[in-house]
């Protein structure tokens, strides 16, 4: 099994030089892939107003700093750009990192976001269903002409073209999402809060998935399984009295990680990506030894 690592997102404002120090701790110690979240702001929640540094600028920067780790957004939304814009965007970053892209993309949920920055949360799914198969066809080497609804190019291509394509993953758990994806991606991602963090939601919740991809025309075997796992560290971490991640789901404590992970690769997970609480460098050195791959 390979384990990742998610940077900080919203759980407080995180600088440059504790990004890096992040970065280069969870390559040192032997992880196999680094995640950042891809969102405008968060408002509304009692939490006041949040929000990360963007995806794509981050992921080139992280391609920089970086020789060996695997990187993606977790999940990139295709609402936040044109499909062509995003395309190209993604294949530079794959590009730069020397072919270490995971194009993972999904429709988007916080709809606050959508509003304070004008974007259209109407007829959601379709316009992702778009948006995906645009973006899908450019990351192949196709030159693309497309007239939907919501998104169209014409004779689009992605130049300079890239030597291989990244891998495509969807972050994404409905039904109707799935039948869009499942026939072309090469890895599916689930949150922790659709399973409950647990080893037996995820073998229930991995079992529906292989059956979607059967009624895709898939075989569930071609596809990468792969699942966000909550972890605190040290009890956890407050910011200013509130939890810096508050607990919606029971989270798997870092001395019982070896043994979660265990029992995530034998439910038929490929690939854990830990969100850590409190998400700082040193709880990504103290799991040095709680990860296979290290």
């Amino acid at each position: 099994m390979k384990v990742g690592v998610q940077l900080p997102e919203v759980e407080r404002v995180v600088r440059r030089d504790e990004l890096a120090a992040m970065a280069r701790a969870a390559e040192e110690c032997g992880f196999d892939s680094i995640w950042v979240g891809d969102h405008l702001l968060y408002r509304g929640d009692g939490r006041g107003e949040r929000g990360p540094w963007d995806c794509w600028t981050t992921l080139a920067w992280l391609a920089e700093i970086t020789s060996r780790v695997e990187l993606g957004p977790l999940v990139a939304c295709t609402a936040f750009h044109p499909p062509g814009t995003l395309a190209r965007q993604a294949a530079a970053v794959h590009e730069l990192s020397g072919g270490r892209l995971v194009a993972a993309l999904g429709a988007g949920w916080n709809q606050e976001e959508f509003r304070a920055f004008g974007l259209p949360f109407d007829h959601h799914v379709s316009r992702f269903e778009e948006a995906f198969t645009i973006i899908r066809r450019l990351l192949a080497g196709e030159h693309v002409t497309f007239d939907g609804r919501f998104q169209s190019v014409n004779d689009a291509v992605l130049l300079p073209p890239l030597e291989r394509a990244p891998k495509l993953m969807v972050g994404a758990n409905a039904p109707r999402m799935l039948s869009i994806t499942l026939p072309y991606v090469d890895a599916w991602n689930t949150w922790f809060t659709p399973y409950g963090n647990t080893v037996e939601g995820f073998a229930r919740h991995n079992g529906e998935i292989s059956a979607a991809a059967e009624r895709a025309g898939r075989d569930p075997a071609e596809i990468e399984r792969s699942v966000c796992v909550l972890v605190e560290v040290d009890g956890g971490a407050e910011v200013e009295g509130i939890a810096e991640r508050p607990r919606d789901v029971p989270a798997v404590p870092a001395d019982g990680l070896v043994d979660h992970l265990r029992g995530l690769a034998e439910a038929g997970a490929d690939e854990a990506i830990l969100v850590l609480d409190p998400i700082t460098e040193s709880s990504i050195r103290s799991l040095r030894r709680a990860t296979p791959s290290a």
